[in-house]
């Protein structure tokens, strides 16, 4: 058997769902106070990059960026090679957006809330996701979502995604079983 790959979203389509999740995020309140952009690493990395331009762009200042490494708040024993995390001020009552590429169990999501109330009290934390596959194992759900795709376990979703707008940007599902 061979795996099938569909393609799900292409580099237009990104660049659309991105600018929307940057008004989105923008439409709180809180917002006019400052946001502070947490990708999580490796997922949400350029996702936070090319939504911190976009806001940049529509509001005139451009949001707080920081980056989470959530291995040592992992409850799966899944370690990943991945940089430190980069934290650029305190958390304390700040409106915080935890970015990330796909959403699914939720353990991720657990994970970088656990890093970030270590860090502080923020005065809100939001979830922001390019793609919400379903299957959640804990109650987690995004505050601003790209697309919800929904997909089986066995199913992979693979994003490739740059720090800038680029053609290779992409978002496809990987079927083993097809």
């Amino acid at each position: 058997m061979s795996a099938r790959t569909r393609r799900l979203i292409g580099a237009e389509e990104i660049e659309r769902i991105i600018a929307r999740l940057a008004h989105e995020i923008l439409e709180p309140e809180d917002a006019r106070k400052g946001i502070e952009l947490f990708g999580i690493r490796r997922g949400g990395e350029a996702l936070a990059q090319r939504l911190a331009a976009h806001i940049e762009r529509i509001d005139g200042v451009a949001p707080t960026l920081g980056y989470l490494n959530v291995n040592l708040y992992r409850d799966d024993n899944v370690v990943h090679a991945l940089p430190e995390s980069q934290i650029p001020d305190a958390v304390d009552g700040r409106s915080i957006v935890i970015v990330d590429d796909v959403l699914f169990t939720g353990r991720t999501v657990r994970s970088a809330l656990d890093a970030l109330i270590d860090l502080g009290r923020p005065s809100a934390i939001r979830l922001c996701v390019l793609v919400d596959r379903g299957l959640r194992e804990l109650p987690v759900q995004g505050d601003y979502v790209g697309r919800c795709i929904p997909t089986s376990r066995r199913e992979r979703v693979v994003v490739t995604l740059s720090p800038t707008p680029a053609p290779t940007d992409e978002v496809l599902l990987l079927d083993p079983d097809a």
